[in-house]
């Protein structure tokens, strides 16, 4: 749970703001709480991503191309 990406992220949810994502836990409730739209195929690789990074399984830096190919998919903000 204590790892970090090499830069944070950036996350735009509209009226609830923005949130800094800065590895895969906090990607992880991010994806469990915030997501909009449960249903497309990076939703799913990178939740399965970041669940194998919290255990050790795949690395961070996976984790986070994973979830910023989420993003991308459901058309979130990010910087």
């Amino acid at each position: 749970m204590t790892d970090k990406w090499s830069s944070p992220i950036e996350v735009g949810f509209g009226v609830w703001g923005y949130r800094t994502i800065t590895g895969p836990f906090d990607a992880m409730i991010c994806l469990t709480d915030l997501w909009p739209d449960r249903r497309g195929a990076h939703f799913i690789s990178a939740r399965s991503a970041c669940r194998g990074a919290i255990a050790g399984r795949v690395g961070a830096e996976q984790a986070r191309s994973e979830f910023l190919a989420a993003a991308e998919e459901a058309r979130i903000l990010t910087h």
